[in-house]
């Protein structure tokens, strides 16, 4: 084992200031070697979308899986707030070490195993995501009166004040409830990063009936800690930490995109010139990917000014938003930017710090507050239909891709609710293969309850206020892609015929041919063009 006092570096010395947990320090390999981990176990991590998380431990525990020949025998049911990294949790999913995952994930591997159903996968709104962990809801056998906790929590830390508490890095998410549903927590102090102390602000969960309002007025509110709080009774190790965060390069912003977004901003420019929203305009929430970095660089470059930021997570394109005196002020879970945009955010990190606040999810989620500011609000689904309905996780109705997310958490109780997304995506034989207009969704996720306006490269449609069959005519003109518009509108005029002839005209549809475009891509004729109906 290897003496503590070497364990106390110059860096866990200047970050770990609360001695007593000196005590506790130890190497990754001592822990494994412990045989504290075992097969079956509730694990939690901290870390959203690709930051924040857990690093030593994981990658640790994936080689002794390797080196042992013990894939699929050391296995975890897994809890984190949303996202991690391919170096963690996709080498996990590829040593069958996850059993079970909740609520959000990325990764070409682990999607891979959960539509195999070899990992049991259920994802869930965000923002309710963390309260439900605490009341029970993924462990609900119980031990007496005790709700049963995650046995153990890895959760990495930039810091650790005098109490004892985290202090957290680029990420918040669901981490201060995970901390308080632990039975254990092993702390992975990150030395090499930035100590982001003051940037967060930590709230925690009441149980109904004695839960508060959130005191939220303004995006730069504070009503919290800059701490998640620790019981440092249920910490059992402290490691540190010199890994990076393994971000990817931002998303390349096309042509599509761009028209995309510039279709966004004229739409916001309309409803400012028509009194229907402020000239500053609201609180914006945009999702990630490349159509986001197109309308936050558009909005960057555009005639906006004092713009505020009410959103899940900060990517690079914030950063020329700050840059051009745009972009007021950002309240998010978490700034995951490439590696570049770390670098730029670290050189503006005087400038930022009082213009950034980071907290847990399930506040910056929040419907209440959400619906308090006002958000304007812009996600991508993976398809809508013509009457206004969205799919944001499933692939022709079965195949999984990341989950929910926040989308619904945003969409359903914004001011404004947006979603854009391509006309056509490719197949193996035909560019334009798939359209992401459909005549009914495959999944629905977002229903034409939610949704306000639904935007692509050739147009948006503002259905607001409109009955199912004026959305239809409005969505096929506006959005379709050419090649597309008349197998839709062909569609809805033999559907509308169909069904008024029978009484019942609301909605039309063909329920014998309403996914026949699905059923043709899924074909050997791999499109989704049909020749008729």
């Amino acid at each position: 084992m290897a003496a503590i006092s070497k364990l106390i570096t110059e860096g866990i010395k200047s970050r770990v200031r609360r001695p007593s947990l000196f005590s506790k320090l130890t190497t990754v390999d001592d822990l494994i070697a412990s045989g504290f981990f075992k097969n079956g176990m509730r694990m939690g991590w901290s870390g959203f979308t690709g930051v924040g998380y857990p690093k030593v431990t994981p990658i640790a525990l994936a080689e002794h899986v390797e080196k042992n020949n013990l894939q699929g025998k050391l296995r975890f049911d897994l809890f984190v707030g949303a996202s991690t990294a391919s170096e963690t949790e996709d080498r996990w999913a590829k040593n069958g070490m996850i059993a079970r995952r909740y609520p959000y994930q990325v990764g070409k591997t682990v999607q891979r195993e959960i539509n195999a159903n070899r990992i049991l996968f259920a994802d869930k709104h965000l923002s309710e995501f963390p309260l439900d962990l605490v009341s029970g809801y993924y462990t609900l056998e119980k031990k007496g009166n005790e709700i049963e906790k995650l046995d153990v929590v890895i959760v990495e830390a930039t810091a650790v004040t005098e109490e004892g508490h985290i202090i957290p890095g680029a990420s918040v998410g669901a981490t201060p409830e995970i901390v308080q549903s632990a039975a254990h927590v092993i702390l992975e102090v990150n030395t090499v990063l930035p100590n982001y102390e003051g940037l967060h602000d930590i709230t925690l969960g009441k149980f109904a009936p004695y839960k508060f309002p959130n005191l939220i007025q303004r995006v730069d509110d504070r009503v919290g800690t800059p701490y998640i709080p620790l019981d440092n009774d249920k910490v059992i190790a402290v490691i540190e930490s010199k890994k990076l965060d393994k971000t990817s390069d931002s998303d390349l912003q096309d042509e599509v995109s761009h028209h995309i977004a510039n279709n966004i901003l004229e739409f916001l420019e309309h409803e400012v010139t028509m009194g229907r929203l402020p000239i500053h305009l609201l609180p914006l929430q945009s999702g990630v990917g490349n159509i986001a970095n197109a309308i936050i660089g558009g909005l960057a470059d555009g005639p906006f000014t004092n713009v505020e930021v009410w959103t899940e997570v900060i990517q690079d394109t914030f950063l020329d938003f700050w840059e051009h005196h745009k972009l007021s002020f950002a309240s998010a879970t978490s700034v995951a930017f490439s590696p570049s945009g770390f670098k730029r955010f670290y050189e503006m990190w005087d400038d930022l710090k009082d213009r950034l606040v980071l907290r847990s999810q399930s506040v910056s989620n929040s419907p209440e507050i959400i619906r308090r500011l006002g958000v304007i609000a812009m996600n991508t689904p993976i398809e809508f239909d013509i009457y206004g309905h969205a799919n944001s996780t499933h692939v022709c109705g079965t195949r999984m891709l990341n989950g929910l997310g926040g989308s619904n958490d945003f969409l359903r109780n914004s001011k404004l609710s947006i979603m854009h997304t391509p006309s056509t995506r490719p197949t193996k034989i035909d560019p334009i293969g798939i359209s992401c207009v459909v005549p009914m969704c495959s999944h629905i996720d977002q229903t034409e309850h939610d949704l306000d306006v639904l935007v692509t490269e050739h147009g948006l449609a503002d259905v607001r206020g409109l009955a199912p069959i004026e959305r239809a005519k409005l969505i096929i003109e506006k959005c379709a892609h050419p090649d597309y518009k008349p197998i839709l509108k062909e569609y809805f005029d033999m559907s509308e015929k169909k069904c008024m002839s029978i009484g019942a005209a609301h909605e039309p549809q063909m329920l014998d041919k309403v996914f026949k475009m699905h059923l043709n891509v899924m074909g050997e004729e791999n499109t989704m063009r049909i020749k008729s109906w």
